[in-house]
């Protein structure tokens, strides 16, 4: 009761003592360095701040202060910048790249341990990385404050013995989309009612980025913008401490680690990190918020399994990931079961977390230094020990494919080196071994069964790339940079027809581009081979013929343009002189269609899931340079469809009305092409669009049902849920949807339960999944009997003139799914040419 008491008085506590509720503990202050409050014009808490004046606000105290300064490390796709504003003493500020270079000897496995007392400590305070999780980036301004200004002896010894390296929105796109709503819809007196506007944004919500994507699930697979100036700088100075701030439920307290037990059987981060640090700095987190009053919970939710979050990607850097989460007040003031929770409240437990992390950083900087280098020293130990001493990836013919993933390698810093045969090795014994692990290793046992995320992430796989543990093998060239690594023979001139490998993850890239120019291109739906460059060469299903004489444009125009193209996608490409070919099929055959440049729409709003929409539309802006209109549902029934040939859905809660639905159907029905992805898949069958079933377990009406406790119904439920497992799939490689593919095995990603029954039509399953189709990631036995062996994983039905497009999985998870967005694209380039035989 106690407790309950103090939350109430704290969380109106601001009307008493406006900003003295944060910052009175660590006066005096250093004047001729303003407060947030005298800058901004307000007080913290009382509006939601925009990411520019958080930035000039930091800019103001670099420029006020040699305690401090500010960096920029990239910018994101709405060209925001990113900034971090390293505080310290002056004299370690001034001696920074120094010290930095000290810092980086506990990252070298090679030398010994040697103490140095007198290095600063790193640490590295992130906010904000889910847009209307507002309440850290307002805790920024505070800590950054005190930090730099105030004269307390504590404060003073923060400065002496550490550098802080402050960035206080690490998704300032998100955070401005939700800073607008909030402050549009705030009351005067604040309305704390829970179905106010101003506590329930409109869909896509602030949580992501800009393509709709949850920067903290990026750290580990480097999509976007913000991920991979975060990662660059990450490896430029390898903190000992990183926290990561979030917000949770309205009706929840504050969260601090130790999380729950890690799902892995055996991690890869030492028992040391989830157990002694944690501990340690728990210590910390309790004394601060028992001083409060304030009620928090540990162990209970959340883990650190998948290692792309930012309280999870330090751990695998010889650092400290902290996770802390606190009660939203989604807006200014909210109703909960406790009273109101206000935002000054839900910020100021931020800062209270945050002011502690560096007090146990400073005072534990020792051991952080040591624990640091026993890391990576531990690496070396663990690679000897394990069951590879490198991978080695096969040459592939796939080259752009290739170095998207040579890329993500490269970033983690892992090292890398050319094999003399095409291909490549990535050596065991390196200081990033547990990265290697995480690129390579499969995993099939775990202590846990119910993850807060995906348990799978062999990223290996993600890319559809070959390879294999050695443990004898030969270091070539180290692969340092991507650029020219794959040169493209530039295309021969010729007067009759060119050829381009369909089988290149850029090309569609590059068709779009030429149906854009006005060239007329065919695809061929068989192989054949023919000679070109005076050699005999075999050219594979999906192959783009580019006939000259057929163009509008002359013969010198059309190789102009072929070969802008491929200089901008690097593509293999090559001239032709006759139609006539060697084996196969001729030029002109029947089975060399025509292709009908794709009008694609997509479905968007409230009810439809914005990650799974946020990647078609990451995908083809930014890969294929495609436009996708995006239609709002609000406005679906008013729209026109007869400007485009594909539909895109996906997953969502539609609700169509019989209208809406007898619009798509007749669209389809005229020869057009829907796309429907795992949930939408699941409603276009069930609202009988096309005659496909789902799989459906047997159910045994006289078994009687077992009692358990109560208490154990979460988890016995929960590890029901297929969160994110990679499952294998083979392709019928003949189909149009799997054109571009040169292995019928494949890996999808899962993390839906739909599950889809083979078609009855034999020509219908373009993907099934294997008979034992497990690679990794947690499934329940049932999950993986009675429904994903015998299951279909991508199927195609007619309706009317037209096809639907049925994927279970997401073809384009996270933007990394580069492995199976060529079926999604396939679907848009060469849907409109399927025929489903009856």
């Amino acid at each position: 009761m106690r407790n309950t008491l103090v939350i109430l008085l704290l969380a109106c506590s601001t009307c008493l003592f406006s900003q003295d509720y944060f910052l009175k503990q660590y006066e005096p202050y250093k004047s001729g360095i303003p407060s947030p409050e005298e800058f901004l014009g307000y007080g913290i808490g009382e509006y939601h701040t925009r990411h520019d004046r958080i930035v000039r606000y930091l800019e103001v105290l670099a420029e006020a202060s040699d305690r401090a300064q500010i960096e920029t490390y990239g910018h994101t796709h709405e060209q925001r910048p990113l900034v971090i504003l390293r505080i310290s003493s002056a004299e370690n500020l001034g001696q920074l790249e120094t010290l930095r270079e000290r810092h980086l000897e506990f990252t070298n496995p090679d030398t010994p341990f040697r103490a140095d007392p007198d290095l600063p400590v790193f640490i590295n305070l992130g906010y904000n990385v889910h847009g209307n999780e507002p309440s850290s980036s307002e805790a920024a301004l505070l800590t950054a404050y005190i930090l730099v200004a105030s004269e307390d002896p504590r404060v003073a010894g923060y400065r002496e013995e550490s550098v802080v390296f402050l960035d206080p929105t690490i998704n300032p796109d998100g955070r401005d989309r939700h800073t607008q709503w909030a402050n549009s819809y705030r009351g005067n007196p604040l309305v704390s009612d829970p179905q106010d506007a101003e506590h329930n944004e409109y869909f896509p919500g602030g949580r992501t980025n800009h393509y709709w994507f949850d920067l903290n699930r990026d750290w580990l697979l480097a999509i976007n913008p913000e991920s991979r100036g975060k990662l660059n700088w990450y490896h430029t100075w390898y903190p000992n401490v990183v926290t990561d701030f979030h917000e949770m439920g309205t009706q929840s307290t504050h969260f601090f680690e130790p999380m729950k037990v890690n799902g892995s059987r055996d991690p890869i981060m030492p028992r040391e990190n989830y157990e002694d640090l944690n501990e340690l700095f728990a210590g910390y987190f309790v004394q601060a918020h028992d001083s409060l009053g304030s009620l928090y919970f540990t162990k209970e939710v959340f883990d650190g399994t998948y290692p792309g979050y930012g309280s999870s990607y330090p751990d695998l850097q010889g650092g400290l990931g902290l996770l802390f989460e606190q009660a939203s007040s989604r807006g200014h003031s909210q109703k909960t079961a406790y009273g109101k929770i206000t935002f000054p409240f839900t910020i100021r437990n931020q800062l209270v977390s945050g002011m502690a992390t560096v007090r146990a950083a400073v005072e534990n900087k020792d051991y952080l230094q040591r624990y640091q280098k026993e890391f990576f020293t531990s690496a070396l130990r663990n690679a000897a020990a394990g069951r590879a001493r490198a991978y080695r990836i096969p040459a592939n013919p796939d080259k752009n494919r290739m170095k998207a993933f040579l890329d993500k390698l490269l970033i983690h810093r892992v090292k890398v080196y050319e094999d003399g045969r095409g291909g490549f090795v990535v050596p065991a014994g390196q200081p990033q071994y547990r990265m290697v692990q995480t690129f390579f290793e499969t995993y099939r046992q775990y202590r846990d069964s119910v993850f807060y995320d995906a348990s799978a992430w062999s990223v290996a796989n993600f890319y559809n790339i070959d390879y294999r543990a050695e443990r004898n093998f030969r270091l070539g060239e180290a692969v340092t940079s991507l650029k020219d690594l794959f040169p493209v023979t530039p295309v021969e001139k010729s007067e009759y027809a060119y050829l381009i490998d369909w089988n290149d993850y850029n090309a569609p890239a590059l068709l779009h581009e030429l149906q854009n120019k006005g060239l007329v291109l065919a695809s061929s739906f068989k192989p054949f081979t023919t000679r070109t460059g005076g050699a005999e060469k075999r050219f594979g299903y999906g192959t783009l013929v580019l006939p000259v004489q057929l163009q509008s444009k002359s013969p010198d125009e059309v190789y102009q343009l072929l070969r802008e193209a491929q200089e901008t996608h690097q593509v293999p490409a090559f001239g032709v002189a006759s139609g006539y070919h060697l084996r196969g099929i001729d030029l002109g055959s029947r089975y060399v269609a025509p292709l009908e440049q794709p009008k694609a729409a997509m479905l968007i709003g409230e009810g439809v899931r914005s990650y799974e929409a946020g990647e078609v539309w990451h995908l083809l802006d930014t890969r294929v340079h495609m436009p996708i209109t995006k239609i709002p549902l609000r406005d679906f029934g008013g729209a026109s469809l007869d400007d485009y040939n594909t539909l895109v859905l996906v997953s969502g809660r539609y609700g169509f009305s019989d209208r809406e639905e007898k619009k798509i159907k007749d669209w389809v029905s005229k020869g057009n092409t829907l796309v429907a992805i795992a949930g939408a898949a699941e409603y276009a069958i069930e609202k009988g669009w096309v005659k496909e079933k789902l799989t459906e377990k047997e159910q045994d009406t006289t078994a009687a049902t077992e009692r358990k406790p109560y208490v154990d119904a979460p988890e016995n439920l929960g590890k029901e849920s297929v969160g994110g497992v990679i499952l294998q799939a083979d392709l019928d490689r003949t189909h149009p949807l799997a054109f571009g593919y040169t292995d019928s095995r494949i890996p999808v990603y899962k993390n839906n339960e739909v599950w889809l029954q083979p078609s009855k039509n034999p020509y219908a399953t373009v993907a099934a999944y294997t008979e034992n189709p497990h690679l990794d990631g947690f499934l329940t036995r049932e999950n993986l009997e009675d429904y994903a062996q015998g299951s279909a994983s991508l199927l195609v039905s007619p309706l009317g003139g037209g096809r639907v497009v049925l994927f279970a999985d997401n073809p384009n998870f996270r933007g990394s799914w580069y492995g199976t967005n060529r079926l999604f694209l396939n679907a848009l380039f060469l849907g409109n040419h399927i025929r489903v035989p009856d």
